[in-house]
């Protein structure tokens, strides 16, 4: 399997990745539990299709020690008994922030009183821009068909 375009090698898409990772750089050294920074990347890139980032994001929460039990659980996370209520909140909004185009209303006044239960207004920041940088990454891979299952923790940095 090849991917559509190089868009790794290509100067226009380095641009752009250039630009996507500065702000996912923000992210990662904002106050938000990298933890949970895993699982909602994990769970978007799951609900978006992307082989890449599910590839990518359950190798880098299993480096850094997360459990193979919740990793293999993140998709069902309702029904399993092993997150938070802070990542459950965080789960939940990252669906929903997901899957906007699926409910008129975007994302409820529930989900998001839930999520500011467990976080302070930086982290609120950040798990809204990290939810919506994971679902531009997820888009460009998908639509690129971007081949998973090579990716190495660290590999870009």
């Amino acid at each position: 399997m090849e991917s559509r375009l190089n868009y790794f090698g290509n100067t226009l898409g380095a641009k752009v990745l250039k630009h996507i990772n500065s702000a996912n750089k923000v992210i990662t050294d904002s106050a938000l539990p990298l933890v949970i920074q895993e699982l909602v990347k994990l769970r978007a890139s799951q609900i978006n299709g992307c082989g890449f980032c599910t590839d990518m994001h359950s190798k880098d929460a299993a480096h850094a020690g997360e459990t193979p039990q919740r990793l293999n659980l993140v998709a069902t996370w309702r029904e399993a008994k092993v997150f938070s209520d802070a990542e459950r909140a965080a789960l939940e909004l990252a669906e929903q922030g997901t899957r906007i185009a699926d409910a008129a209303g975007g994302v409820t006044d529930e989900a998001w009183a839930n999520a500011a239960k467990h976080f302070d207004d930086e982290q609120l920041t950040a798990l809204i821009s990290l939810i919506a940088v994971i679902n531009a990454y997820n888009r460009i891979n998908v639509i690129n068909q971007q081949p998973a299952g090579d990716y190495q923790p660290g590999q870009f940095g």
